[in-house]
């Protein structure tokens, strides 16, 4: 009887590129924590459980390692970053309101009908579900969330401030830390706030509203410290 089961090796669309296909399948795990916070990744592991061979692999850890999500350490392998401590998201979000008002007020005065366009498309994939119902899902969104953020970012007009912030890789480490599922449904409301001061010019109004949204997301993620 023919084997109609569903394997790891099946989940890997193989008429796609197999290189995307892998390094979604690991940014999948690692953002689910099914790869564990500093846990070591063995390629020859995933060789065997993904059905592919080593390249694929190792251009998918490379993405991921200038994402910040995997560590390359010589002669030692991969192993999947550790998550902030409060000390490294209180920096974070020190960054993020010294750069991302500034970037969405820079934005509001450059703005044109194809760069709101392009933000309101960007906005409307986030809404695309309604509910997050797992860490899976809660990955995929903190994808979107952090196209937006770029978006807004590259749009003002000031590489420093885009490339700063591109270092950082602040929503894969901020969704990665804690599981909230509220925050998908807040951000979507501050967005909002956001585009509308941005398409009507406001450059006050844009700065006041990504200050907001940023001061309320750090809020959001502290809780991930409430206990210890």
């Amino acid at each position: 009887m023919k084997d109609t089961s569903v394997s790891d090796t099946d989940l890997l669309r193989r008429p796609t590129s197999l290189g995307n296909e892998v390094y979604e399948a690991l940014y999948a795990q690692l953002m689910s924590l099914k790869i564990p916070p500093g846990g070591r990744i063995s390629v020859d592991s995933l060789v065997r459980s993904l059905g592919v061979s080593q390249t694929p692999i190792r251009e998918a850890l490379s993405r991921l390692e200038a994402q910040g999500l995997v560590i390359k350490t010589h002669l030692v392998g991969y192993r999947a970053a550790e998550q902030m401590d409060r000390m490294q998201l209180e920096q974070l979000y020190e960054l993020r309101l010294l750069l991302e008002p500034f970037a969405a007020g820079r934005m509001a005065a450059r703005r044109d009908a194809g760069m709101v366009a392009e933000l309101k498309a960007l906005d409307a994939e986030m809404r695309s579900e309604d509910k997050i119902h797992s860490r899976t899902s809660y990955g995929e969104f903190a994808k979107r969330d952090a196209a937006f953020h770029n978006f807004i970012a590259r749009s003002c007009g000031n590489q420093l401030v885009f490339d700063s912030l591109q270092r950082v890789h602040t929503h894969v480490h901020l969704f990665r830390l804690y599981f909230h599922a509220r925050a998908t449904t807040d951000a979507n409301r501050e967005h909002e706030e956001m585009i509308g001061a941005i398409e009507d010019g406001d450059c006050a109004g844009a700065e006041d509203a990504m200050k907001r949204h940023i001061e309320r997301s750090k809020m959001r993620f502290m809780s991930a410290f409430e206990d210890s």
